[in-house]
């Protein structure tokens, strides 16, 4: 059985503002902690996948660069994907059984989630795919559905799993702190988030079966506003809608996203 974690850093038990996931804010202290307890919960979604049978396990290391943990920080029963991957957000998924979004947030302009946006903070401000408000989780969701494999475990605060639960109902949802803002969040004891994901690990592997896949309809309608007018982009392909938001049309979500780029 293969099972397949991707990785973001913002929903991570401890990580309770920007500075942790950020080097403009020039701590790299924090960005260390928060790196190695990723390890940890990664670690744990290994341990709890592993009880449930999985003898495959894809760990991508899906935050920023893809570089936040090294291969020694990471359970030997696991692979690691690290680093880039052109043209493919979840490289390797295909076979898989399942997908387990680890330490991921909430969409752009969530009330009171921790680091809540889409893809980038600092250039998207809002995406709909078919018409659909849409964040990460809707994404990624969309693209392993387009590979045959559902989202079976989502972790994050409790924003991302309310948005978890409306867009993947089947799946395992995993609340590892309580958000209050975008740089504010109630923690609770490392060991029991470790012990809380590796559970809810072993039981969405056991369910796997039963979670159905998220499929868009095709074409897909691809529009990204931006947060500034400067960033809308020069290509007779996108259709233009004001001074800040375009749409295109592509045969699926994964060649939408990965359009020009």
């Amino acid at each position: 059985m293969k099972i397949y974690i991707v990785t973001d850093n913002e929903g991570v038990s401890g990580v309770s503002s920007a500075s942790y996931i950020s080097p403009a804010f020039n701590r790299p202290d924090l960005i260390a902690h928060a790196n190695k307890l990723l390890a940890d919960e990664i670690n744990a979604c290994v341990e709890g996948c592993s009880r449930a049978g999985a003898t495959e396990i894809i760990v991508r290391d899906g935050h920023g660069s893809g570089q936040n943990v090294t291969r020694a920080m990471i359970d030997p029963r696991a692979d690691l994907i690290s680093g880039a991957t052109p043209g493919e957000l979840l490289a390797d998924l295909d076979g898989s059984d399942g997908l387990i979004l680890l330490g991921y947030h909430a969409k752009a302009g969530t009330p009171g989630a921790v680091c809540e946006h889409t893809m980038s903070s600092l250039t998207w401000q809002n995406l709909w795919i078919n018409g659909k408000l849409t964040g990460e989780i809707g994404i990624c969701a969309y693209i392993a559905g387009e590979h045959g494999v559902p989202v079976i475990m989502v972790s994050g605060d409790d924003k991302t799993c309310a948005e978890a639960s409306e867009w993947l109902p089947g799946a395992v949802t995993c609340q590892v702190k309580k958000g209050f803002s975008c740089n504010g969040a109630r923690i609770p004891a490392p060991g029991k988030n470790l012990e809380l994901i590796a559970a809810k690990a072993e039981e969405a592997v056991r369910k796997a079966h039963r979670c159905p896949l998220l499929k868009a309809a095709q074409p897909v309608t691809f529009r990204l506003e931006l947060v500034s007018r400067q960033q809308v982009p020069v290509n007779p392909a996108y259709r233009h809608l004001d001074a800040r938001t375009w749409e295109l049309q592509a045969e699926s979500v994964e060649k939408a996203f990965f359009f020009n780029s």
